[in-house]
This record gives C-alpha cells, structure tokens and sequence, in this order.
C-alpha cells in the first residue's frame, strides 16, 4: 500500500477570505474616488454608513467579545462631538487637532465611568451605563458655555478651516470619516488576531473558564472599555462636524447611537466583524425604502430584530457560518493538511 506522508500548516486565510480581500480593495478603490464622480447626497449617505459600521464594531467588540453590553455608548458620541465643539467655539483650536483630541478625551472621561458601571453585573451594568449617559445629557444641558439646552453651531470661520469651497469640505469630511471607519474595522480586526483577541474569545465563551485559565479578565474589559470609547468619541466628533449643530438630545440620543447600532448587530451577527456590515445596510435599505412612513420602520425593525432572533439567535453571519462554514475575516488560526510525498511500496 501507499502510505501519505502530510505536513500540517497553520493558516489564518482563506480561500473565500482571499477572494473577498481582492473584492474589498475594489470597492474601497471606488469609495475613495467617490467625490470625483459621485454627488453631495452620495457622500453624506456612504459617510453616515461608514460611521454607523465603526459604531457597530466598536459596540460588537465591547458587547460581543468582552461581554459589556452598554447601552449608555451614546455618552462617548455627545462627548466626542461636545468637545469638538468647545474646543473650536471657545478656544479656538485648529478643527483638526480638536478632532483628533475629542476621541482621547472620550477615554479619559470613561476611565473613572468605568470603575464605577464595573461594579454592576448584567442587566444592571446595561442599566448603569444608560443612567450614566443620561447624566452627562443633564450636565450639557446645564453648562451655559456649552449651549445649554440649546447646544452649539459651528461657525463659519471653523469650517472655512477645513476648507473656503463647499464642494471640497465635503469631500474631504466624507474622507475623514471613511478613513476613520477604516481604522476601526481594521484595529478591531488586529486586535481579535492577536493575543489579546484570544483572551477575549476566551472570555465570551466563558469568563470564569478564562480567569482560571490565568486570563486577567477585568483588565482586559477594562481595556476594551476605554479604547472602545476613544474610538467612539472620535466618531461622535466626525458625526457632529458633518452635522454642524449639537444639542443634549441629539448627542446623547439613546436611540441614533445605540438601539439603532445594537439592532444592527444583533440582526448581522453579534461576535462577528462581518455582522455589523450586514446589519447596517440591512437597516440603511429599510429607513430609505420606508421613508416615507415616518416611524413605522422602527415597528418593522423591531419584528425582524425579533424574527431573526428566534430564528437565528447568532445573527445572519452566525448562522452563515455555522451552515457553511464562511469567514471574510478570518481571525482565528486552522490546521490544514498537505500531502507532501508517498512512500515506496512495500
């Protein structure tokens, strides 16, 4: 008989993730050079895609991964575009440099957020994070130099900055904010490759297993946290430096920033990098398909969120991948086997 000599390799990609790699830079090619040939509407529309999909891997790694689910992320938003805002109106800093500090500040804020919403476990962890949120929504509408209840505008001077043509501040906010989701998705994607992303597996799967596998678990959701909501805040400042105008009810709103990002990636697949993209065109096509019914998409979001969690609890993706085993962004590591030789006959 033949006897077949294998090697066993590790492998990351796969056949279906590199056929997706070459699809990806494709369609990235053709965003960037959206504003050559697309218009105004296009960008806000693929500019507001692009900082939902970062909101909903920043909330998917916090939730789906380290076990925190929040529903108070909407806190990280205001203060990111509320410092961006105070820093250009009162200040008057440079609307780069106010952009780039707004999301470090986030953290900041979040460390000693954290030490207190830690305490809590499951429910009233997400309770806590909502009450937090709210108290911050209270403050700004309290603090005069921030507005009040009124809020703020940016003025014409700050946007000048980024540029005198209308045409070219467009553009170049909606590169802002592409790059930014950009950097998201990919440092997620870096992150869930490497070691720490094996402790935070090992933390979803099972906590108390992970810790007596000498896994630091509240350092590492004590990480997460703050980076999550570094990274938020600086999507709330791309968000309010499109929008031009922040208030307490549009900073904090529970519901833009949060119950819209969690049914996106409930409804795509919690715990997966590609869930938070099906999820949000998901939801993009339903808002712009009924439009014109005012809130009753929000009733149908809520019956296929519910749908779909009986149906598929892991989401679309989940789902996907448990039938055919698909990945687009592999961040686990698989032994193959390769023939190399076969022996000579005995």
């Amino acid at each position: 008989m033949d006897a077949a000599v294998e090697s066993v390799r590790v492998e990351r990609a796969t056949k279906a993730s590199r056929v997706f790699a070459v699809l990806a830079a494709l369609a990235l090619a053709a965003l960037i050079s959206l504003p050559w040939w697309g218009d105004a509407g296009d960008m806000r529309l693929i500019a507001e895609m692009a900082y939902y999909v970062a909101l909903a891997q920043l909330w998917n790694l916090l939730a789906g991964y380290a076990g925190l689910v929040s529903v108070g992320q909407q806190a990280y938003v205001g203060l990111g575009g509320y410092m961006l805002f105070y820093l250009t109106g009162v200040w008057n800093m440079n609307v780069y440099a106010a952009a780039l500090i707004a999301g470090p500040f986030a953290g900041l804020v979040a460390i000693p957020v954290s030490f207190a919403v830690f305490r809590l476990r499951g429910a009233y962890f997400a309770i806590g994070t909502w009450v937090v949120s709210e108290v911050f929504a209270l403050l700004a509408s309290l603090i005069a130099v921030l507005g009040a209840g009124s809020g703020l505008s940016l003025t014409v001077p700050i946007l000048q900055e980024i540029s005198t043509h209308r045409d070219t501040r467009d553009a170049i906010l909606y590169l802002m904010t592409l790059g930014a989701s950009l950097f998201v998705t990919g440092i997620v994607y870096l992150l869930l490759r490497s070691r720490h992303g094996l402790a935070l597996t090992a933390i979803r799967d099972s906590e108390p297993a992970s810790a007596s596998l000498g896994v630091n678990t509240f350092g590492t959701k004590f990480i997460i946290y703050i980076a999550t909501a570094t990274c938020t805040g600086l999507i709330g400042a791309l968000i309010f430096l499109q929008k031009l105008r922040i208030s307490p009810e549009a900073g904090f709103s529970i519901n833009d920033w949060t119950v819209v990002v969690i049914f996106m990636v409930v409804i795509g697949g919690i715990g997966t990098i590609e869930g938070p993209f099906i999820g949000m065109l998901i939801f993009i096509f339903l808002r712009e398909w009924l439009a014109d019914y005012g809130t009753y998409y929000l009733i149908l979001l809520g019956l296929i969120a519910i749908v779909i969690m009986l149906k598929a609890p892991s989401g679309i993706w989940g789902w996907v991948i448990q039938r055919y085993d698909l990945q687009l962004f592999p961040v686990g590591r698989r032994l193959v086997l390769r023939p190399l030789e076969k022996a000579a006959k005995r």
